[in-house]
């Protein structure tokens, strides 16, 4: 099997496991009576990637083959997903092991793109093409989920803990793959440790400039309100009188298969600054057509919201992954990757499962579900503050023009 094949399958694993549960755990957390705790599984998923960071700079950068680090958190995160649905009863200990679960799979997120671009020698024509395959990974466990789990179950498998422990075998199975990867060594070894290089800051001395500073500034901000996409448009569509939650919310990434193997095409056309104003615009579409259908559940609006995920993912966080790979050297790859896992899925997707929480409980009342005339005033909320951040990215973006030399393939 060639190296790209290889990464491909990698890549179609890494998000199958995420799509198996994040996607399903607020329904089925509602079911069992945590219809105001929705928002921790969110909330952890950040905090863990906040921690990852250290991971990547410390742990694959300097000491482990990035490979093994893979495997070992894949094998130990799949062990805690199984544990996960024994403590239902239990919401405090529920939480803490979806914490401890995070803790290791958030921290492969960017040990799987390092992995992937220490292998390829053209980010914007190769690594579209890889990762694809995740997002490939993710449509096939919303409907496995859906279709598959759904004809073994008299229940909506959404409500069952079927998904949380699917999750956990695939995690138990790329683990065990992870190990059979291309020899990725840390290309940092035997550099001086410090908090700084860790985290990377240090890898700040070499990607920073205003322009880099405005990319991390509007990636922070956007993933405010898009915490509120990934935790209540399940319970949206739920509310909405969708069933098959899972299957429908795949037809988002079947758009983003599309939109990237388009990327490549993409680039050449619009450059790096227009891909990704059109991306956040995407998002201040999306959250305004869940608005205007809402009041009447209008399918065909918020099935055309779902589907704009193809440009709202691949414009702007692919891009700006390959934005930042560009402006990186191989030395701090792993650093330069793992600080915008920390801005973006971390700190930014922190504060907004937090703030969407308090807002959703907040309309919520003493109420177990919203009304459809809420969820529109919901949704504009939002809408409002990604149109915000496209303006600030607008007048404030200026890229420049970046050539980093690259290593050979191996």
């Amino acid at each position: 099997m060639s190296v790209r094949a290889r990464l491909s399958v990698m890549m179609f694993l890494q998000f199958f496991i995420w799509g198996a549960w994040y996607t399903t755990i607020a329904v089925y957390m509602t079911q069992h009576g945590m219809e105001s705790l929705t928002h921790w599984p969110y909330t952890v998923n950040p905090f863990a990637a906040i921690v990852a960071p250290f991971f990547l700079g410390l742990v694959a950068d300097r000491y482990f083959a990035t490979e093994k680090v893979l495997g070992l958190l894949h094998v130990l995160g799949g062990l805690v997903m199984f544990a996960v649905p024994q403590v239902t009863g239990t919401p405090g200990l529920f939480i803490g092991l979806l914490l401890l679960y995070n803790l290791c799979y958030m921290p492969t997120l960017g040990l799987a793109n390092s992995l992937a671009f220490h292998h390829i020698e053209s980010q914007e024509q190769q690594f579209p093409l890889i990762r694809v395959f995740g997002t490939v990974g993710w449509i096939v466990a919303g409907l496995f989920i859906s279709l598959v789990l759904g004809s073994l179950v008299a229940e909506v498998p959404e409500r069952t803990a079927l998904p949380l422990y699917t999750a956990g075998a695939a995690s138990l199975l790329l683990g065990l793959y992870s190990f059979t990867l291309p020899h990725t060594p840390p290309p940092a070894a035997g550099q001086p440790v410090s908090l700084g290089s860790i985290v990377g800051l240090d890898a700040l001395d070499q990607l920073g400039g205003r322009s880099f500073y405005v990319f991390i500034a509007a990636s922070f901000l956007l993933c405010i309100p898009l915490a509120a996409y990934y935790n209540f448009t399940q319970i949206f569509l739920g509310d909405a009188g969708v069933t098959r939650i899972a299957a429908t919310q795949t037809l988002g990434q079947m758009s983003e298969v599309i939109f990237m193997l388009l990327m490549p095409l993409f680039f050449v056309r619009l450059g790096v600054k227009r891909m990704l104003l059109v991306g956040m615009a995407a998002w201040v579409l999306r959250y305004a057509l869940f608005a205007i259908a809402a009041p009447s559940a209008v399918f065909w609006m918020i099935i055309g919201g779902i589907l704009l995920h193809g440009v709202c993912y691949d414009f702007f966080f692919v891009t700006g992954q390959i934005y930042v790979d560009k402006k990186s050297t191989p030395a701090v790859r792993g650093q330069a990757q793992g600080f915008l896992v920390l801005v973006t899925y971390g700190v930014g997707m922190l504060i907004g499962a937090q703030v969407a929480g308090r807002v959703f409980n907040r309309f919520l009342g003493g109420a177990t579900h919203l009304t459809l005339d809420q969820w529109s005033s919901f949704w504009w909320l939002p809408a409002g503050f990604a149109g915000a951040v496209l303006i600030f990215f607008a007048v404030l973006f200026r890229p420049e023009q970046t050539s980093q030399p690259k290593e050979p393939v191996r």
